[in-house]
């Protein structure tokens, strides 16, 4: 982590015997200090790190244990982190949604037009856990990096506002 800067970091054992075990140690770490930026991704089917809809938005745990859809498992694969669905884990370790709002900053990178209706959802659709990204729009400080096919679906008022900033991040 040398190049980037990053001096303190946490790495999480997604495969470990107990994840249980693994939540709540990420958990107390992550209590001793606050996040300064959260880099996160959208998932096709909405999803905001592995929290697939109906996504839980209450929860207050930093860490939880999430089940793994049909579609985000089939997402892992085409983007060639598996080779086959008989490989996508069934169950991830995944920041709560509510965890995720406590950064100081989020940082979100969207490219692609698979993401285009989940792009559309979290920027034009109701706050909901049916649409996990849309959480993004209750913090401050949240950007987006889309790229010209991930925001295709977008209403044309949207559509002008991103062609009129040019390549400006859409911002919360």
């Amino acid at each position: 982590m040398s190049k980037t800067g990053i001096v303190r970091f946490h790495w999480i054992e997604g495969d470990a015997a107990d994840p249980a075990g693994v939540v709540r140690e990420v958990g107390k770490q992550l209590a001793s200090a606050p996040i300064d930026v959260a880099f996160v991704g959208i998932g096709e089917n909405g999803h905001i790190a592995f929290n697939d809809p109906p996504a839980d938005f209450t929860t207050e745990d930093p860490y939880i244990i999430v089940n793994l859809d049909e579609p985000c498992r089939r997402q892992q694969v085409g983007e060639g982190w598996f080779a086959d669905i008989s490989q996508v884990p069934e169950r991830a370790i995944s920041m709560s949604a509510q965890q995720i709002l406590k950064a100081k900053e989020i940082v979100a990178v969207v490219p692609d037009a698979r993401k285009a209706q989940a792009v559309k959802a979290c920027l034009e659709g109701e706050i909901s856990p049916l649409a996990p990204a849309s959480i993004l729009r209750r913090h401050g400080n949240a950007v987006l990096y889309l790229d010209k096919d991930s925001s295709s679906q977008l209403s044309a008022s949207l559509q002008r506002e991103r062609a009129e900033e040019s390549r400006t991040p859409v911002s919360f």
